[in-house]
């Protein structure tokens, strides 16, 4: 049934496409905003951008390492299929169960919260202390409603065929890296100041931690240094997460033996250098204190605002505006398809897995559609992203350790494409994904314990809900 399936889908979209998803989905909100809490972990220039780089190092070892199973596995479903090839229908499940519950859902809400939020900048009676109803404790507010508009809307977009979603992609997308390269060039060139960049480059290796309570920095080494890094990885992990949404829609791509790998290269290699670049751009024009005070932590605004003077702090609110609204278009288009190849294995609602007259899973869409806008009325998104960050990095692990099991289960499988470095680079990714890993678990159990709390919840499920066959 599932072959017969994947070839209803319309193969559309081309390299520039399949690139401009992997861009657009990553680069949502967290590059205006995380460098904020980055500085306040580790307080040196040098650390700031360090973690960046090895972020986005990270971020393209995983993207070319899962270029061989996209190529092996060019279908919808992406991670999932992987999981259940290499390992079996549980695992697979496990990932399938946390991403519709929390994993894209959850980041699905908290972009279109981040929308909201640029969106009451521009247009004050769009923010969140505008209580439209309250009853008890819940309260409904202007930017609750505005988030769940666009969630609805851009899954209406969607859900009219892959075309629709593909163009709108790639116009934002492409709105969206001239406006940050715009940002970095007249950054760099008309306010970088000599004395600004200096000093903060002066200790640029020396770590410091903010204290917000008494708005003084403390020196940090040893453990304090390696729990502010663990800390500081969250933000910049999950700006460059969100890569491998191209591998859920390759029943839709062209040529996906080739080109899923070489978007999901191209992609996060292009991220990786413009969030680099930008970092140093707030580095030439921001004293490192106002980076790490920024308010709401809006470090994009203070520097526009240095930049371009008061119009800066709107360009830049429209600017995230376009990509945050990008993102979430990019968000929506990828996860439906995993759920409808879930639904074709019995393992998700059998409706999840019919795809509509404009061949797209319709009703997959519109399930995501309903919980992504659900949690925006929790108002928790802010801890939902908190321990996302455990469960995506686990089943990162898992998956690229299942490229050494299929090279054993496998070893006469076509390989179009076999992940670069091997074995040195995805098992390099493996060991620094894991350190990353059992650093949040000791320093953040608090929210990572939920985050495994929610994936082991998914064991019992999968036994009760999966068809007897299958047992």
């Amino acid at each position: 049934m599932q072959e017969n399936d994947q070839d209803n889908f319309k193969r559309e979209l081309g390299l520039l496409d399949g690139t401009m998803l992997v861009v657009g989905s990553m680069i949502g909100s967290g590059i205006f905003i995380v460098s904020a809490d980055i500085a306040r972990q580790v307080g040196s220039a040098g650390w700031l951008t360090l973690i960046w780089l090895v972020s986005g190092l990270i971020t393209i070892i995983a993207a070319v390492s899962y270029g061989e199973l996209s190529a092996m596995f060019p279908k919808a479903g992406g991670q999932y299929v992987y999981l259940k090839e290499a390992y079996n229908k549980l695992i697979a499940f496990l990932y399938g169960w946390s991403f519709f519950a929390v994993i894209q859902t959850g980041t699905i809400a908290a972009v279109g919260v981040a929308f909201s939020k640029f969106a009451a900048y521009i247009y004050e009676p769009l923010s969140d202390e505008n209580v439209l109803f309250q009853l008890g404790s819940f309260k409904l507010n202007a930017a609750q409603i505005v988030s769940i508009f666009t969630i609805i809307l851009l899954t209406y977009i969607n859900s009219r065929g892959v075309k629709n979603g593909k163009i709108l992609q790639t116009v934002l997308t492409i709105i969206k890296i001239l406006s940050l390269l715009g940002l970095i060039v007249f950054g760099l060139t008309l306010a970088a100041k000599a004395t600004v960049w200096d000093a903060n480059w002066a200790n640029a290796w020396t770590p410091r931690s903010y204290n917000v309570d008494s708005s003084s920095w403390l020196p940090i080494s040893g453990k304090a240094l390696i729990t502010g890094i663990s800390a500081a990885m969250v933000g910049s992990l999950f700006s460059s997460d969100a890569w491998n949404g191209v591998t859920f829609i390759a029943g839709e791509i062209k040529n996906p033996k080739r080109n899923v790998g070489f978007s999901l290269f191209l992609g996060t290699f292009i991220v990786t250098i413009i969030y680099v670049l930008t970092n140093l751009m707030y580095l030439a024009v921001i004293p490192l204190d106002e980076i790490a005070t920024a308010k709401s932590d809006r470090v994009a605004v203070v520097a526009s605002q240095y930049i371009f003077g008061d119009i800066g702090t709107l360009i830049i609110a429209l600017m995230i505006m376009i990509s945050t609204f990008a993102c979430n278009n990019g968000l929506i288009m990828a996860g439906a398809r995993v759920y409808y190849t879930m639904a074709n294995d019995g393992l998700f609602f059998k409706k999840a897995a019919v795809l509509n007259k404009a061949s797209v899973p319709e009703w997959a869409l519109w399930a995501q559609c309903i919980w992504a806008s659900a949690l925006c009325l929790t108002g928790k998104y802010g801890d939902l992203l908190d321990f996302v960050i455990i469960i995506v990095l686990i089943f990162y692990i898992l998956t690229i350790y299942g490229i050494f099991i299929l090279r054993k289960k496998m070893p006469n499988a076509e390989r179009p494409y076999k992940a670069f470095g091997y074995p040195f680079l995805p098992l390099l990714y493996i060991i620094v994904a894991t350190a990353i890993s059992i650093s949040l678990l000791i320093t953040k159990f608090s929210t990572c314990g939920w985050g495994i709390l929610i994936m082991l919840i998914g064991i019992p499920v999968y036994y009760v809900t999966k068809p007897k066959e299958n047992q």
